[in-house]
């Protein structure tokens, strides 16, 4: 199911919708050399159903809209070229755990750090389903971990430095890539080897953060907890509550007029951060709503090119 902030933005603002496919056709023509893995031979934390299968549709905004993921996978975007071993970025497009909006909040993400010699990794992770997971709260931080895992066992044939690896999420894709960094020292996966689950930096875009009440994103919340989640599980997954000396870097951005998701989830978030000593920048837009993708429509920024500069600024990229 579409959840109502990507209706409205998608179907609404026809204007911008011409803007984005514009982009989607001019990165399609510039893509690098892209592969595309299945994260396990078998699927962890899964119920069989043979009627539940992936859907993908192509809106008239040229959005890409995938829904019930079984098959968890990575695309590796490579840039063209490279002067040594790349830092990569794991990206989590968002659709309030309910789709994900894969090339606006994925491709076009990667073919932009690909233009900064960064390895782009679009995550197609499994959308939380009591029908298809025995746990459906721990189906996405499951495979956004087996995704740095798998990253980080294969970094020297990937040519990725496995000391760069970042991950990056949009709205609901933004509450998994927080999770990731907030809850590094439990293995929700098989890790035999010890890997470390643990990003070297995060990336929040407009990001769902908290589960509680007053600060969550409903939508996102029941597709991941169901509708009367404990408040232990609650609090496990208010991920403001979770950051510690140890969360990784964090850059942030979002719009002070998102209706969609609080923006006291990235205040509240970034203020945890501080208190824990955690490097940090938070960029809030007076305008821009909310799934703005990777630019600011109404003032025509890309917000990217800051993110570049805080990532050089931090030591990510040359």
């Amino acid at each position: 199911m579409l959840s109502a902030y990507y209706k409205k933005f998608f179907f609404t603002r026809n204007l911008n919708s011409l803007f984005i496919i514009f982009i989607l056709i001019m990165m399609h023509h510039i893509s690098s050399a892209q592969t595309t893995i299945p994260l396990y031979r078998d699927v962890p934390n899964s119920k069989p159903a043979t009627d539940y299968k992936e859907q993908s549709e192509t809106g008239d905004d040229g959005i890409i809209r995938i829904s019930k993921v079984t098959v968890p996978e990575i695309t590796i975007f490579q840039p063209a070229k490279s002067g040594g071993k790349n830092t990569a970025i794991i990206i989590c497009p968002g659709g309030g755990y309910g789709i994900l909006a894969y090339n606006l909040e994925g491709i076009v993400v990667a073919n932009i750090l690909n233009s900064w010699g960064v390895t782009g990794i679009v995550l197609k992770y499994r959308l939380p389903g009591d029908k298809i997971m025995k746990d459906k709260s721990v189906g996405p931080i499951e495979d956004a971990q087996r995704a740095i895992q798998y990253v980080r066992e294969k970094a020297a044939q990937l040519n990725i430095n496995p000391d760069k690896i970042g991950i990056m999420g949009f709205s609901a894709g933004g509450h998994l890539a927080s999770t990731v960094s907030t809850h590094f020292d439990k293995d929700y996966i098989s890790n035999p080897n010890h890997i470390s689950l643990r990003p070297d930096f995060s990336i929040l875009a407009y990001p769902v953060i908290s589960m509680i009440d007053s600060l969550t994103h409903k939508g996102s919340r029941d597709n991941l907890l169901g509708k009367n989640p404990s408040d232990e599980i609650t609090k496990n997954f208010s991920n403001e509550l979770q950051v510690t000396k140890n969360t990784p870097p964090t850059f942030i951005v979002l719009a002070g007029d998102d209706n969609t998701v609080n923006p006291e989830n990235s205040i509240k978030y970034y203020e945890a951060l501080l208190k824990n000593h955690v490097p940090a920048e938070m960029h809030i837009y007076q305008n821009g709503g909310h799934g703005f993708g990777t630019r600011i429509l109404e003032k025509n920024d890309n917000w990217t090119e800051v993110l570049r500069i805080w990532m050089t600024h931090n030591g990510f990229i040359n």
